[in-house]
């Protein structure tokens, strides 16, 4: 019997999460800790047999008897299904020959069928995609280093996942609001006058009023032209799953205008918030304005600039259409109402590279420090930069 995670029999894990999400994607209510039984289930079961391991599963990821049938079809189509998207299934649990039919459920039809791509750019149909479950030490050293732009299709669906899983905690500063402490320099009279109270009026304990910390407001504008595809749509999920238990952040895309992602980030769920951003902006793969953008965003969302504690991410290459002394104009007003405007470009792979073109030149003179986002190593080595640059 294989065990869950061995990479040498295939990867239990990531079928049962990724059949969550298709049961999501059909309407079942199924969360991270629901997925994170069944995995516990199907280690307890095994995958000796079929019937068993659908029996477990059913017991911890449905909750309503309307959804028994819906699961028991999704089970049988997902784990049978032969195509490119469900490969890794078949490496591990056993497979049927043949099809299953066409379910009669639009929930379960719904579920099933491929993802939009991001921005519904039109694409070439990929070559049949062979996964290896045991990937070898070697093979993650270079996709850890490897350019997003230059990986095959398998290998950018594996390091989008591989880039969900990275953190960017984000600094975080004290605030004029305070809390109950032991370090505070204020009193906190209120109490220390309740506890004397139990002493016969004797202050022998003084209690403390401490600052309270929060991390920094994101905001994040990141380019969607043509030249940025595949990063824009790594980033995002990366962006998404690292900054999901920050409270303020806002989120634009920008081409040849504004768009407003932030309430696509709302969303749990990576895959449902990059399906929300790519239905939102209708200006993918065009040319990049960030002038007339940043001027969108002053007009019509200043008062997402917390203060000037706000820290500014640009995810661009530079390459912007727009005219540089509208650029240089909106950039200056953006800076004094920012803690940091940090500009992620991911022409920094290419050794000796310098922002030579108009767009690049603006805005390297107005960015307070320009870091690589090219592979996961660049990503990884984020947050300890975010730190460092906002220590200074």
């Amino acid at each position: 019997m294989a065990t869950l995670g061995d990479a040498r029999r295939g990867k239990l894990a990531d079928n049962i999460a990724g059949f969550g999400r298709a049961l999501r994607r059909a309407g079942l209510r199924v969360d991270s800790a629901r997925i994170a039984l069944a995995q516990e289930a199907a280690q307890l079961v095994g995958v000796g047999r079929k019937d068993d391991l659908s029996a477990a599963m059913e017991a911890v990821l449905v909750s309503r008897e309307d959804e028994r049938t819906i699961f028991r079809e999704l089970f049988d189509a997902f784990f049978r299904d032969p195509e490119v998207a469900h490969k890794l299934l078949g490496q591990m649990l056993p497979t049927a020959q043949g099809r299953s039919e066409p379910s009669k459920r639009p929930r379960v039809s719904e579920a099933l069928s491929p993802q939009k791509r991001f921005g519904d750019a039109q694409r070439k149909p990929d070559q049949e995609i062979e996964f290896d479950a045991a990937m070898t030490a070697s093979d993650l050293a270079r996709l850890k280093h490897a350019d997003f732009n230059a990986l095959t299709a398998s290998e950018f669906r594996l390091v989008e996942r591989l880039a969900r899983e990275i953190a960017l905690p984000v600094p975080e500063i004290e605030l004029r609001r305070t809390r109950p402490g032991t370090r505070g320099t204020q009193l906190h009279w209120s109490r220390t006058l309740r506890h004397a109270g139990h002493t016969g009026g004797e202050l022998l304990v003084l209690r403390r009023l401490q600052r309270r910390r929060a991390p920094l407001p994101l905001l994040v504008l990141v380019d969607i032209s043509g030249s940025m595809e595949r990063y824009a749509r790594l980033l995002l999920a990366f962006l998404h799953a690292a900054t999901r238990a920050h409270r303020r952040r806002d989120v634009f895309a920008f081409g040849t205008h504004l768009t407003d992602l932030t309430p696509a980030f709302r969303l749990a769920d990576t895959d449902a918030m990059l399906a929300a951003a790519s239905a939102a902006i209708d200006d993918f793969a065009g040319g990049t304005r960030l002038g007339a953008s940043l001027a969108t965003l002053r007009q019509r969302h200043a008062r997402r600039l917390v203060g000037r504690r706000s820290l500014v991410l640009v995810i661009s290459d530079g390459l912007d259409t727009g005219e540089p002394e509208e650029l240089d104009r909106e950039l200056d007003w953006l800076t004094h109402r920012c803690r940091r405007l940090l500009w992620l470009n991911p022409l920094l792979r290419f050794e000796g590279y310098a922002p030579l073109a108009r767009g690049a030149a603006v805005l390297h003179r107005h960015a307070d420090a320009m870091l690589a986002v090219h592979n996961l190593a660049k990503l990884q080595d984020l947050a300890l930069s975010l730190a460092a640059l906002l220590d200074k």
